[in-house]
């Protein structure tokens, strides 16, 4: 890859996640705009720990293979680099390999020879333990100083890598870069960097991109291209009937951030609290002031999950007005009836499994946080049971079956028949998955945590 100095680097990002989709005139237009890079995040710990704790992905391979294709034939036209970050969801190797048997296949069908590197990220349990015992391991808050059986109960650990490894890869050659996990900017900041870019207008640039299309007015419409230079950044959708806003995209700094005016990297800190944006016109931003202060100890971000348990689910439906207006009542003697009835048949104290009663359509998204007024016309009862296997988890919830089809109130003088959403009504979700890992290790250099593999281009055609 060639390292000369230039003035400016475009970063083309298409998409929030990559799999989301987005239209083809926007890639189109990002190349008409001169992009020198692609970039595209493809994971997230948002939707939960089951896809890092089970290293699968949460998009479909047929959403993501769409999106590749087009993005590596933009990426050979146009003879720029293609990065994706967070690979597989959680970027675990199961989540590199995944993505990069996509590439391959996508590449043989397409007849383009790219040279593809990947990037692991998976730690291993043993050598992080060393490291904790030698100082080097810290807590992020909110969670309390690690345990070395911590890291051995996790099934999956990831390190969130920075730029560098990035760098490296595209500096061996790289044309397309599968990366593991990564910072969702470090994905976008890595080639400007490379190229010479200041570090305060590029990490700025790349917070305001990662999420594609989030800092414009249609955030459905597509992408968005950054050009960073010397002195700021510019940025523009792709899309020409979609605007950026100075607000829309100053705004993004309050998205995932503890801080407005600062974001933590693993080389350092982004900081725009001098940073001021200006509408150079009704579609473009300028950002000038943006500063990075660089820390004194590299660190990396440590992701793990583990099993909790097993699940099995059940949901059913109440649309009885006496009950939906003693609903309280009912709910409470749901959990008293089904704790008696759970001991009595399976011999099983509350210390042995747990179950959760959630009300759609009364309380079950901020519970008494948002106190109901008056009764509602229908609630949904969905009924999650978590045990130390499956089977236990499906008889607890083989137990509650009749008491969610005809549990009256206490009032009343008859058995009303509720309606269960599914048969049969109990549905095995499998292990249950938490976070258990949100802690920085000290690096002992950028790259040392992560393996790289390139492959040659496969000559097709």
């Amino acid at each position: 890859m060639d390292n000369e100095a230039v003035g400016s680097v475009r970063v083309l990002a298409p998409t929030g996640m990559l799999g989301a989709g987005f239209p083809d005139i926007t890639i189109e237009r990002g190349l008409e705009l001169g992009a020198d890079v692609i970039s595209v995040d493809g994971g997230s710990t948002d939707s939960g720990p089951y896809y890092l704790g089970s290293s699968q992905p949460k998009t479909t391979r047929a959403a993501v293979a769409r999106d590749l294709r087009v993005l590596l034939k933009a990426a050979a036209h146009a003879d720029i680099p293609l990065i994706v970050g967070s690979c597989g969801t959680s970027g675990t190797d199961n989540g590199v390999d995944w993505a990069a048997g996509i590439v391959a296949d996508l590449l043989a069908e397409e007849g383009l020879d790219l040279r593809v590197a990947r990037i692991y990220s998976e730690q291993d349990a043993g050598r992080l333990k060393e490291r904790l015992a030698d100082g080097h391991i810290r807590p992020l808050p909110p969670l309390g100083e690690l345990q070395p059986e911590t890291l051995d109960d996790c099934t999956h650990i990831v390190g969130m890598m920075g730029h560098e490894p990035i760098v490296a890869a595209l500096e061996a050659g790289a044309q397309v870069v599968l990366a593991g996990r990564a910072t969702d900017t470090a994905v976008a900041a890595a080639y400007p960097l490379m190229k010479g870019m200041p570090t305060g207008p590029t990490w700025h640039a790349s917070k305001i991109v990662e999420c594609g299309g989030q800092c414009t007015s249609n955030p459905r419409s597509g992408g968005v291209l950054a050009t960073i230079d010397a002195d700021g950044f510019t940025i523009e959708p792709l899309h020409p009937e979609v605007s950026c806003t100075p607000i829309l995209v100053a705004a993004h700094m309050l998205y995932e951030t503890v801080n407005p005016y600062q974001m933590r990297e693993p080389d350092g800190t982004l900081d725009v609290s001098e940073a001021t944006y200006t509408a150079l016109d009704d579609r473009r931003v300028r950002v000038e002031g943006s500063q990075f202060h660089v820390a004194e100890q590299h660190t990396v971000k440590l992701e793990g999950a583990r099993i909790t348990g097993y699940e099995t689910v059940s949901f059913s439906a109440i649309r009885d007005p006496h009950i939906l207006a003693n609903i309280e009542d009912w709910v409470h003697l749901l959990r008293v009836m089904l704790t008696q009835r759970v001991e009595q048949t399976l011999g099983l104290g509350a210390d042995k499994y747990a179950f959760d009663v959630r009300l759609y359509g009364y309380n079950a998204v901020l519970g008494e946080h948002d106190p109901a007024q008056g009764p509602p016309r229908e609630v949904g009862v969905m009924l999650l049971v978590n045990a130390p296997d499956q089977a236990t988890a499906t008889a607890v919830a083989k137990i509650a079956n009749p008491l969610m089809l005809h549990l009256p109130t206490p009032d009343m003088n008859y058995l009303p028949s509720l309606a269960f959403a599914t048969s049969p009504a109990e549905t095995e979700r499998g292990p249950a998955y938490e976070f258990v890992l949100n802690h920085a290790v000290d690096s002992i250099t950028p790259t040392d945590m992560f393996r790289i593999e390139t492959e040659e281009p496969a000559h097709h055609g």
